[in-house]
């Protein structure tokens, strides 16, 4: 008597379903996630009512808390501001500027700033700000 010999059947697991729950999960944490703007700074911006949103696409300072001044993220004494701001005028497509120094930073730094600015030829200078949160 011959038996006959079971074919083993080949198992195999079908990952399609698999795969796109992991590219569902991709595209929610991309969205989801959120971009810092200011690489490399950790301001706290003081805050403002009445301002509106601008883009960023122009010359752009940071005056951190340690009142380090940062054009771009080149580190930049104070008295050779307005040489490094004669330097980049001619490659601005605006000749504009968004001042960002931390709530901490003394008045008179942030005025500097803008001195430095205006004598170099920038024509216009932006005070970067947050939204302030109304209390209901």
């Amino acid at each position: 008597m011959k038996l006959l010999e079971k074919r083993r059947r080949r198992i195999s697991i079908n990952i399609t379903s698999l795969i796109d729950v992991l590219f569902l999960l991709l595209i929610f944490f991309m969205i989801s996630t959120t971009f810092r703007e200011q690489p490399g700074m950790n301001l706290i911006l003081p805050a403002a009512s009445h301002g509106k949103v601008e883009q960023i696409d122009r010359l752009v300072v940071n005056i951190g808390a340690d009142k380090k001044i940062y054009v771009g993220e080149q580190l930049v004494a104070p008295d050779s501001l307005e040489q490094v701001f004669r330097q980049i005028l001619p490659r601005l497509r605006e000749k504009k500027l968004v001042l960002r120094a931390d709530e901490s930073v003394p008045h008179g730094l942030v005025v500097e700033v803008m001195d430095a600015a205006k004598g170099a030829g920038l024509e216009t200078v932006i005070i970067a700000t947050r939204v302030k949160t109304r209390q209901p």
